[in-house]
């Protein structure tokens, strides 16, 4: 399924001239951490709940236009790239707004996480790796080609940590027999931080997600 069509459009969008009263009490009968703001249909920014128990409640949002967060995705933005949004702005709600600076609706961080569960990366059968090498050493190219030398696939990889020009990646391949790829990655210099032949490190991100949507629907 297309990511835009998990875009909601059953929550509220307010305009500059709402009052500050009137997104306190949305935010009252809500657990969205943000909400669109509007002038004649276009996206001006968002606010925050943080930010508008700070402000006057006798007052109008356009009294306090530009101190509004301006961040978005549109409905073509990729879903790495929301859940980026969402890591960065400390966000569990997203406007999606389209060319013309019009908001189509929102994307849910539950939503969002839902999705990423359903991606081949969990739903494939295969194994985990983790591997940690300098920032300037590695190369995703060289890290597909080892994988293939072993007769597998990449299911899937990404970078879950950089600290002190130190790389860390995680990836998941064709096949839950490790062994070979892992004795291969070593002799080129990867540090294999972890390796399994059962699936617990898939298992305890699937856990971790699943008690990130409950923590969500509190």
């Amino acid at each position: 399924m297309p990511l835009r069509n998990h875009i909601i459009d059953d929550v509220a969008v307010f305009t500059l001239e709402d009052s500050i009263t009137k997104i306190i009490d949305f935010f009252h009968d809500n657990t969205f951490s943000h909400v669109a703001i509007t002038d004649k249909k276009q996206f001006v920014g968002i606010i925050s709940e943080d930010d508008v128990h700070e402000l006057d409640e006798g007052k109008k949002i356009v009294d306090y236009r530009y101190s509004l967060e301006t961040f978005f995705v549109k409905k073509e933005t990729n879903w790495l790239d929301v859940l980026e949004t969402f890591a960065r702005n400390e966000a569990n709600l997203i406007p999606v707004i389209n060319d013309d600076s019009e908001v189509l609706g929102y994307y849910d961080l539950t939503d969002i996480c839902s999705f990423f569960i359903n991606t081949p990366f969990f739903t494939e059968p295969g194994g985990i790796i983790v591997l940690a090498r300098g920032i300037k050493d590695y190369s995703f190219s060289e890290i597909a080609q080892i994988v293939e030398s072993n007769n597998t696939r990449v299911i899937g990889a990404f970078i879950t940590d950089i600290r002190n020009d130190v790389i860390q990646i995680t990836l998941k391949i064709g096949t839950t027999d490790l062994n070979e790829v892992l004795q291969t990655f070593r002799r080129y210099n990867y540090n294999v931080l972890f390796g399994n032949n059962d699936d617990q490190f898939l298992e305890d991100l699937k856990q971790r997600s699943d008690y990130l949507e409950k923590y969500l629907n509190v």
